[in-house]
């Protein structure tokens, strides 16, 4: 047996289960059991494998992952990771996975947002994947990051423990129903959020790996996907400076409504900014005197 073999027969087990990028998915899982790297994996993929006690040990091992991915679960809950931003986030069921699409926001901010000395707050953290990479590569030195789940806190302190080593400021973690446990005089330059914002009716219809695995409160978004952006119209009016700008990741269908919704609470600058797709992704509003906030 070969490593080029067990892939082709993990590939094959996930093809027949419906699994999108069935031999990616297959190779991530066999280099994990196997600890190796690509360019390992290519060096050796045709070689006969030892037949020792180690080597069948992580045969069983990829086998089992194998079986798992087969039902559906994510990839990222096998292997525990995922990239974001360039760094590589620790995940599991309690938190959304990181996607590419929310880079959008990561990356709108740190191009309009210049100052380190800006107060960032980020509402429904989850795995911590923006407040922590803002932190980095926008070198803020006061964020705060809130999430009503003590689980998926739990994985941003994980997160943030190991990644923001070097980051000279502060970086808070608070356990809130969204503002509800704000200090009611508090201000921030920046609020960033990523909320969830799927209808309840169109979860069903996701895919499996995301319908089964990924927390449900962390995809519902109501009846009309839009509770949460009303929470955060109400909200942010309270917890911004004077200046300050709001970023919020949205669903491909809710710019326009979005944007409306937050005009009518007197934001300015309201503008919708797409991802990499050409898809409508972020909802940018100021509040009050943001003319001068953008560069």
């Amino acid at each position: 047996m070969t490593m080029q073999q067990l892939l082709w027969q993990g590939t094959e087990k996930l093809n027949r289960s419906s699994v999108p990028d069935a031999g990616l998915d297959a190779r991530y899982l066999l280099l994990e059991a196997f600890g190796q790297s690509l360019a390992s994996f290519l060096a050796v993929k045709d070689k006969a494998l030892p037949e020792d006690e180690e080597t069948f040990s992580k045969c069983r091992k990829y086998e089992e992952m194998i079986d798992r991915r087969a039902e559906r679960i994510p990839l990222q809950h096998l292997t525990g990771v995922q990239e974001f931003m360039g760094f590589e986030f620790y995940v599991n069921e309690h938190v959304l996975i990181p996607r590419q699409d929310t880079e959008t926001l990561v990356e709108l901010v740190l191009k309009e947002q210049k100052g380190k000395d800006a107060a960032l707050l980020d509402v429904c953290t989850g795995s911590g994947c923006i407040a922590i990479s803002l932190a980095l590569m926008g070198g803020y030195r006061d964020v705060t990051a809130l999430d009503v789940s003590r689980e998926a806190l739990a994985v941003a302190a994980r997160n943030a423990q190991r990644l923001l080593k070097e980051h000279e400021g502060e970086f808070n973690l608070i356990e809130s129903d969204m503002f509800e446990r704000l200090e009611p005089d508090r201000r921030y330059d920046i609020i960033v959020s990523n909320p969830p914002y799927i209808p309840s009716h169109d979860i069903e219809g996701l895919e499996p790996e995301v319908r089964d695995y990924e927390p449900r409160m962390a995809l519902d978004g109501t009846a009309d996907g839009l509770a949460f952006y009303r929470i955060l119209a109400e909200g942010c009016r309270k917890h911004l400076c004077p200046g300050g700008c709001v970023y919020m990741e949205i669903g491909f269908d809710q710019g326009q409504a979005v944007s409306r919704m937050f005009e009518m609470q007197g934001y300015v600058q309201v503008e919708v900014m797409k991802d990499m797709a050409g898809l409508d992704r972020v909802v940018r509003a100021g509040w009050k005197e943001t003319g001068g906030n953008y560069v």
